[in-house]
């Protein structure tokens, strides 16, 4: 089967910084709970920078994430590549502390 052309939008804004955020809104104005909590969360693990993208701006790559990487829904993390998962692992990871070892030396 062919891949949806979005996908290669994707794989290039994953690959373009350490830590990515597909999310509602912007980091400096998040549009939902979850993706302020995320953002929160990267925060307080020492991220301070990070790609930030706003999924509200664009119907194809807000339904291409989500198959793209098999994950119902947003905010999607992305840190080096890797698919980390959404706001309910990210807090679970933060709070074991797993997330603060994955982020260590990432601006």
């Amino acid at each position: 089967m062919t891949q949806p052309a979005i996908y290669d939008t994707i794989r290039e804004q994953i690959a373009s910084d350490n830590v990515v955020l597909y999310m509602k809104g912007s980091k400096k104005l998040p549009q939902c709970g979850f993706s302020a909590t995320v953002v929160a969360i990267l925060e307080r693990v020492g991220v301070t920078e990070f790609k930030d993208i706003n999924i509200l701006l664009d119907a194809e790559l807000r339904e291409g994430i989500k198959t793209f990487s098999d994950w119902p829904t947003i905010p999607q993390l992305y840190i080096k590549g890797e698919f980390i998962g959404g706001c309910d692992i990210v807090r679970d990871m933060y709070e074991s502390g797993e997330l603060a070892e994955l982020v260590a030396g990432i601006s």
